[in-house]
């Protein structure tokens, strides 16, 4: 992996190029717009109880001194490519969104008695457009700010306070109404989905799942919203499950496999209740979409499976010791498997990062337990759907207690499991183990 740091030149290159296309954007759509008969204005109800803050001028003008210094901040050349490209694709898209749907600030900004904030205020109507609303620039361009200023550890909370300011301020300095941070929002998370940092990088797959589950739920937060205009408020519904996934991303980015599950595989039950839409979802797809219905032996006497249903119990019924592995994070174990064999869960977040740690301690454990199986005994790993988390685990057993090399190991994996999913992203994390 090239881990060069970009040179100057390739900064400056980059901080010209985004700030050129920025400004040729930005003033085309302004003036364009301008020249429209009539621009509409978008507001919530709720937004005529926010207050207008003359101080937050001040942050709400830093995203400048953000933009001039986050192609300098970067660490390696690919940072700064990803950066170059976020950052161009939200000025672009975001100068066609004003351009094809206008919108323009409604609210009456009060008079700044203070000098030093009405200076302020007076700079940057010179520059700024009351047009050029939705989605919000500033918003957008922090989020990407963030994806670059959070590897500064000794003042990352400070930073990340400072952007949350800023963000505050574009409502606090009535420059922005509530559905232009929305949508702002929503092109930041789009952007990071088009253009992920490091997306052949197995450790850094978490993330990418993640921006996944933040963006649907700034959309069902912004469908919410939107419908509840419209309707005697049960779209705010919809906040439930869109809270609910932003939750879920979050856990993905902490790499956190018990967010669901307790160390004995339980899910409690105020956890079932909030999480029940994505349970539901996976209960769906598990019922229709797993493979790998029967266990199939990988090794003598070591199976791999997708998570059994009550029906396949005749599996466990032989007398023989069983020994299961299941390493689901988001499905709770059939009663009647789990009482009958010696239950053991190790989740792993479904197509997200195997923690290296983790995964060596588990692959020792099976090894060991390997070596003292009883002669009728059996061991069963699984996960929920049978594709990859089973199949990743099953290869590195293979390695082990067969002795081949992972390249020989994952070859008869494919020909025994039909359904296995192996990307390009896990086979570097395999060849490590």
């Amino acid at each position: 992996m090239d881990e060069r740091r970009p040179t100057l030149k390739q900064q400056i290159t980059a901080f010209i190029i985004c700030a050129s296309v920025f400004m040729t954007v930005y003033n085309f759509a302004a003036w364009y717009t301008s020249r429209a008969g009539k621009v509409p204005s978008f507001v919530f109800d709720f937004e005529k109880y926010i207050p207008f803050l003359p101080w937050s001028i001040i942050p709400y003008m830093t995203s400048g001194i953000f933009f001039c210094s986050v192609f300098f901040m970067c660490k390696d050349d690919e940072q700064l490519k990803v950066l170059t490209r976020r950052m161009l694709f939200i000025t672009i898209t975001a100068g066609l969104s004003f351009i094809i749907f206008p919108l323009q600030f409604s609210l009456v900004k009060p008079i700044t008695t203070n000098s030093v904030f009405g200076y302020s205020f007076e700079f940057l109507k010179t520059f700024d457009s009351p047009f050029n609303q939705a989605p919000s620039l500033h918003i957008a361009y922090a989020f990407v700010f963030w994806t670059v200023f959070r590897n500064f550890r000794k003042i990352r909370t400070l930073i990340m306070l400072w952007l949350i300011l800023l963000g505050i301020s574009t409502l606090t300095t009535y420059q922005h109404h509530f559905i232009d941070i929305l949508s702002g929002t929503v092109l930041a998370h789009i952007s990071f989905i088009i253009f992920p940092y490091r997306k052949n990088d197995f450790q850094h797959r978490n993330f990418q799942v993640a921006n996944v589950y933040f963006l649907l739920g700034w959309i069902q937060i912004s469908a919410a919203l939107l419908l509840d205009k419209s309707s005697d408020h049960l779209s705010l519904f919809l906040l439930w499950p869109a809270l609910m996934s932003i939750i879920i991303g979050y856990h993905y980015q902490k790499n956190n496999v018990h967010f669901l599950k307790d160390i004995e595989g339980n899910i409690s039950l105020p956890r079932k209740i909030f999480y029940s839409p994505y349970l539901m979802v996976y209960r769906i797809f598990w019922k229709f979409l797993r493979k790998n219905k029967i266990p199939l032996e990988i090794a003598p006497r070591i199976y791999i499976s997708s998570r059994p249903s009550s029906e396949d119990q005749h599996y466990f019924d032989s007398g023989s010791p069983i020994f299961v592995y299941d390493l689901s994070a988001e499905i709770e174990e059939t009663l009647s498997v789990k009482n009958r064999t010696f239950y053991r869960s190790v989740p792993f977040l479904d197509i997200g990062t195997f923690d290296n740690t983790e995964t060596k301690k588990l692959i020792a454990e099976i090894t060991e337990k390997y070596k003292t199986l009883p002669i009728d005994g059996k061991i069963l790993i699984h996960c929920t759907m049978g594709f990859t988390r089973s199949s990743v685990i099953g290869i590195l057993i293979m390695k082990n207690i067969l002795s081949l090399p992972i390249e020989e190991a994952a070859e008869m994996m494919k020909s025994i499991n039909k359904n296995a999913v192996i990307h390009p992203y896990v086979k570097d994390f395999l060849k490590k183990n």
